[in-house]
């Protein structure tokens, strides 16, 4: 089987053309199958038609929305490569992808337009703009339309090139071949048993790989479908849920947290059986988080773990309760991992070390960077995630942090995850993160930030007070700061390493 995305989208739209694949609750919109693959023939018309050729890197840059999707599956059903640009991202970061990228257009919504054009004028390029309406039902007239055809991608060609945060210097791109996207697509399908009834609830932004893999190609892959909101609102999430009778949700801690914090009057959920579960991933999920959810909604909440490297998933815990680990990401699902030491060997079950992953998700390479590729794989092929953690005896993964986050005190490695996770048990904690910061004795020392939940009380005293007891004097943070909230990323993962700017 062809694993493109044009494939999946004739296949579908073959099967089953009626079918309403996406939701836009914004305006109660539905998106066919079928008409799912009109779009995306018009579009493929439409950029051959202005001169662009398969293969053209083509961006977006706009809010979720009906066409943001149709935008984004169809210019890989096209055989060009989709750059999702972030929303959130510093100016000079954006202009450094429009460059280094080289996107020759851009589709962008009218409230980033003039963001966009200003960015794009100081890179100097050409680079075509073109604005549509988000929540449109077509993109283009007809007779803007070309006559000339592409021939059908291949599983080997560049689909999507995602951009890193790049919290610490520039920005990589991740090279994702059609089988990459696709690939990803299925494992998510695998790993929850996705099937045409399944519909989820994702408010994730489409300039993230998670809103787009497991949101938008696991779907299109399965038959099934997604509501997708412009953005997520604790206030109508419940609701949402409900009235499009949702199967499961897509989510990330951060609103896990919001969710599970928020006035209970607002949290009408839906505990019948239609409701199979939600899924988490993008970030660590703390155990008593994730307990303090389940026990107040009595839905089950699927930890998970992906990368952009990988299309999103690698690893993920099973549907059944009794198998699930809490604080585990799970077993890898489709692809196979394993747990390197720094010389290179394989640790042993309970040894910390890099998590390393292979599969037909794993993307092609950094574009146009060797030398950030040649360190992201290994002589075997195995990608070096930069995550350090353990497997168990039963192959469950442990996630403890990042190599470039970890925190040496003492010449003793400290993982900011193990100081996270004990806060996290304080009733009055919504939110930690720990870091380490330059000491004169120790070489580190620990940096806490810490958000409160709405009402709650906590000084400074008590909370380390109450660390010294779960994790003991030498690992109990030196320092701590109380804040509104966290630096974040789009996919809700703290930026430990922008805590100290903020």
């Amino acid at each position: 089987m062809a694993r493109t995305v044009r494939h999946y989208v004739d296949l579908q739209a073959r099967e089953r053309p009626g079918k309403t694949y996406l939701i836009a609750p914004e305006t109660g919109r539905e998106l066919s199958f079928g008409e799912l693959k009109r779009q995306a023939d018009n579009l493929l018309r439409f950029l051959i038609g202005c001169g662009y050729v398969p293969g053209d890197r083509i961006g977006f840059y706009c809010a979720n929305g009906y066409q943001t999707a149709a935008v984004f599956l169809g210019t890989m059903y096209g055989g060009f490569v989709s750059v999702p640009l972030n929303l959130v991202s510093h100016a000079s970061q954006l202009e450094y992808v429009l460059e280094h990228s080289g996107t020759r257009l851009v589709f962008t919504d009218a409230e980033h337009a003039q963001a966009l054009g200003e960015r794009v004028k100081a890179t100097g390029r050409e680079i075509e703009i073109i604005v549509i309406d988000v929540d449109a039902p077509n993109l283009f007239l007809e007779e803007r339309l070309g006559t000339r055809e592409a021939p059908a991608p291949k599983a080997s060609d560049a689909a999507l090139l995602m951009y890193t945060s790049g919290t610490t210097g520039r920005p990589k791109g991740c090279l994702l071949t059609q089988k990459n996207v696709i690939s990803g697509g299925l494992f998510v399908q695998q790993a929850h048993e996705l099937t045409p009834k399944d519909r989820v609830l994702s408010s994730l932004p489409l300039y993230h790989i998670n809103g787009q893999i497991v949101a938008t190609v696991g779907p299109l892959v399965h038959g099934g479908s997604v509501v997708a909101p412009h953005r997520f609102s604790a206030s109508q999430f419940w609701e949402m849920l409900d009235r499009y009778e949702c199967t499961w949700f897509n989510v990330v801690p951060t609103i896990i947290s919001y969710l599970a914090a928020a006035d209970p009057g607002l949290q009408q959920p839906d505990r019948s059986a239609r409701v199979r579960f939600g899924r988490s991933a993008s970030a660590p999920l703390a155990p008593e988080l994730h307990r303090a959810f389940e026990r107040k909604f009595g839905l089950s909440i699927i930890e998970t773990m992906g990368m952009t490297e990988t299309a999103a998933p690698i690893f993920t815990n099973p549907l059944e309760q009794g198998a699930r680990k809490y604080g585990s990401v799970g077993r890898p699902v489709g692809n196979v991992a394993k747990v390197l030491r720094l010389d290179g060997g394989e640790c042993k079950p309970g040894e910390i070390g890099e998590l390393a992953v292979k599969g037909d998700n794993v993307m092609r390479e950094y574009y146009a960077n060797p030398e950030e590729t040649a360190k992201a794989f290994d002589a075997e092929g195995w990608l070096r995630t930069g995550d350090l953690g353990f497997a168990d005896e039963d192959g469950y993964y442990f996630v403890t942090g990042r190599l470039k986050e970890l925190i040496i005190k003492g010449g003793e490695n400290i993982a900011p995850r193990e100081i996270d996770d004990v806060l996290y048990k304080h009733p009055a904690v919504m939110d930690a993160a720990a870091v380490g910061i330059p000491d004169a004795h120790y070489g580190q020392e620990i940096f806490c930030a810490i958000v409160l939940k709405p009402g709650s009380t906590a000084t400074e005293v008590e909370l380390r007070s109450f660390c010294e007891k779960e994790l003991g004097r030498f690992k109990t943070p030196k320092v701590f700061r109380f804040m509104a909230d966290l630096p974040k990323g789009p996919s809700g993962k703290v930026q430990r390493l922008k805590l100290l700017d903020a």
